[in-house]
């Protein structure tokens, strides 16, 4: 009998998804109005995505995951444009996160390397190929690296950065934020790009749905899973933020490395230098741990549209443990090339933002889809209920929340120097339309060959 995953496990494989380091330093370029940012982003979307995801799970506890929720509400041609936007987005995203991966190890060698483009690159190309063969082994053998990875490479060095700046403000060390104005203006050009930012640390929460099937007692499980996890993440990333705003100007943060520039701000103001290369292992470990994750539940989203007619055959077969092979090798294959778009951009941290838009900007459009399939579905009488009151709201707020992000996504951050706005807004847009282009002209093919498909 095989072994389910239980509830502690679920818990870590989400937050261990969605809870990234990674994404403190852009989080931290909005000092100390990050606290009300991040409560407004939980409200208009964290909350919203949990308790749908929630309440999906546990209403289809045999058919996990965005192509069976966006298919019983809108048919097997929609869960499938939703699945590949979950899929093509991941694509777009993983290297801003193989670049942190390679940013953070560069200061086990030398911390000039967070800079150096070949090194970033090669290093990369590394991570991500061992991490697909890795893979090949199954959701079990994920679930337990991702579990033991998020658990000392993930929770351990955050709560580590906010004990640190705990004391670095008991100390009476100099702060870099000042916390008399805790509400931000809403001006596109300047907090409005903190929408995005702050999003994208969100974006997941409804990963673990595909998996529904393995996890112990799903219908009770997941709900307490998603609740739990929505405090965790709210608490470690506001206040992991918060420590790096402290001690690094706006000006000087950067995108890839400034995890590594604040502990080591702060081990060497308190005379630990020797734990630099210590929590650089723990974060890269962490690091890879999350990564198993978006790795894996997004080829097996799209694998469940491939069952049902999408992809050619070849992409179907999976292996003695359940894994699409074929897929990972073909998202390895594709996630290089993006890797190397790095060369062509003027810096490392433009390339950094305009991934991090683009993906999240996709995400956004998979999201919509998702709420208004809530909407559609209406409540149901089996298993977790969305409070009465609640869920419309929630749904609409949630809507509102994407639509923003995503027009906001055009707009470049004010420190990423980018010669022209329109330019870089017609990039954006390019972006867009290559990546959802593919399914558009499969599903044309398909509808002129009166390709079958089933539900």
């Amino acid at each position: 009998m095989n072994q389910k995953i239980p509830l502690f496990s679920l818990v870590l494989l989400i937050v261990a998804a969605i809870d990234s380091i990674r994404t403190l330093p852009t989080s931290a370029l909005f000092g100390s109005s990050l606290v009300f940012l991040f409560i407004l982003s939980a409200l208009f979307f964290l909350i919203p995505v949990a308790l749908v995801s929630a309440e999906l799970a546990s209403r289809y506890p045999k058919e996990g995951g965005i192509y069976y929720w966006i298919q019983h509400a809108f048919g097997a041609r929609m869960g499938t444009f939703a699945v590949w936007l979950q899929w093509i987005n991941t694509m777009v995203w993983y290297p801003t996160m193989l670049l942190f991966i390679a940013g953070t190890a560069a200061y086990l060698i030398n911390p000039a390397l967070a800079t150096n483009r070949w090194f970033l690159l090669g290093f990369a190309l590394f991570t991500f190929w061992g991490l697909t063969f890795l893979n090949l082994r199954g959701i079990r053998v994920s679930a337990r690296l991702n579990a033991f990875c998020g658990t000392i490479g993930t929770i351990v060095p955050m709560l580590f950065l906010i004990a640190l700046g705990a004391a670095w403000v008991f100390l009476g060390h100099p702060v870099a934020i000042s916390f008399e104005r805790m509400i931000p203006s809403f001006d596109l050009g300047a907090n409005g790009i903190a929408l995005v930012t702050i999003m994208a640390s969100f974006l997941g929460m409804e990963l673990a749905g595909v998996h529904v099937s393995d996890i112990e007692n799903p219908q009770k499980n997941f709900p307490k899973a998603i609740g739990l996890s929505v405090l965790i993440l709210l608490a470690t990333l506001i206040l992991g933020a918060l420590a790096v705003a402290i001690v690094i100007p706006t000006a000087d943060i950067q995108y890839v490395n400034g995890v590594m520039q604040t502990f080591s701000l702060f081990f060497n103001a308190f005379h630990m230098p020797v734990l630099i290369p210590v929590l650089a292992l723990l974060i890269i470990v962490g690091s890879v741990g999350g990564s198993v994750n978006w790795l894996l539940s997004p080829a097996k989203g799209l694998l469940q549209a491939a069952e049902h007619g999408f992809l050619p055959k070849y992409f179907v077969q999976t292996n003695r443990h359940g894994t699409a092979v074929r897929i990972l090798v073909a998202q390895a294959v594709l996630v290089s090339v993006f890797c190397l778009g790095m060369q062509l951009m003027p810096s490392v941290n433009s390339f950094y933002w305009f991934l991090m838009a683009l993906s999240t900007g996709l995400y956004m459009v998979m999201y919509i889809l998702l709420f208004l399939a809530a909407l559609k579905l209406k409540r149901t009488d089996q298993g977790y209920q969305i409070p009465k009151g609640i869920r419309t709201a929630s749904c609409l707020a949630g809507l509102t929340g994407c639509i923003m992000t995503i027009i906001v996504g055009f707009e470049p951050p004010p420190d990423v120097v980018i010669q022209n706005k329109l330019q870089y807004a017609l990039t954006i847009g390019a972006g867009f339309v290559l990546m959802i282009l593919p399914v558009l002209l499969l599903f044309a093919y398909q509808r002129k060959q009166k390709t079958r498909w089933t539900a």
